[in-house]
């Protein structure tokens, strides 16, 4: 694997459903080096704060794999930055990663926290009102990291992955069991005992407590 662009967000307005608000969706390919630290990429744009970004949603990584079939099926060719992902990473698909997995780019180390839901903004993005349904089904989420090294990385660095070797739960098992309406207490465990992203484990948590106190 290795990365095939590297895309910051730039401030943009757009319209959603309800109103007009700015965002950081529209990300754009960038040539030379970027920093990756804690927060993220510098130079990168996030709005809506509670959602997006933050520690364990650093980085937004989608694969070429995953990126293919969306070409073959909407039957145009796909930029990268278009799913407002921060790194499009060669030979990646993201339904075969779980929590807790490292992506090493130089000395950079990345760790894999949770899959990305598709929301309203990244529908008015693809100027698709269908978007969020066609997503969901697809099951190529991508995934969001969290950054374990910081460090410079480029477009064309190579990319290696190892493997979490505690308790997990796949990418894609997180992204089915996020729509499941009747979740189980097992299932909501096994979430709670993988390394994913803080939003995540917040509303499994809530989740599991409005379950025991029925």
């Amino acid at each position: 694997m290795k990365i095939i662009s590297i895309n910051l967000g730039v401030e943009r307005e757009i319209q959603t459903a309800n109103s007009n608000t700015k965002t950081g969706i529209y990300k754009l390919p960038v040539q030379g080096a970027v920093h990756v630290s804690e927060p993220g990429l510098d130079g990168d744009v996030i709005y809506s704060k509670k959602n997006h970004g933050g520690p364990d949603q650093a980085v937004y990584i989608y694969g070429t794999v995953d990126t293919a079939w969306w070409e073959k099926e909407l039957g145009k060719e796909i930029a990268p930055g278009t799913f407002g992902e921060n790194l499009t990473i060669g030979e990646l698909e993201s339904a075969n990663f779980n929590a807790g997995d490292f992506l090493h780019i130089g000395d950079v180390t990345l760790q894999v926290t949770s899959p990305r839901i598709p929301c309203g903004t990244f529908a008015s993005r693809m100027e698709d009102s269908a978007w969020v349904k066609k997503f969901r089904q697809a099951e190529r989420p991508g995934f969001y990291c969290r950054v374990m090294r910081a460090g410079v990385i480029k477009a064309g660095d190579a990319v290696s992955f190892e493997k979490f070797t505690g308790e997990t739960i796949s990418i894609l098992q997180l992204y089915r069991d996020y729509y499941e309406k009747n979740k189980t207490e097992e299932m909501l465990r096994r979430h709670l005992s993988a390394p994913v992203a803080i939003r995540w484990r917040r509303r499994m948590e809530e989740e599991l407590s409005r379950l025991l106190a029925k």
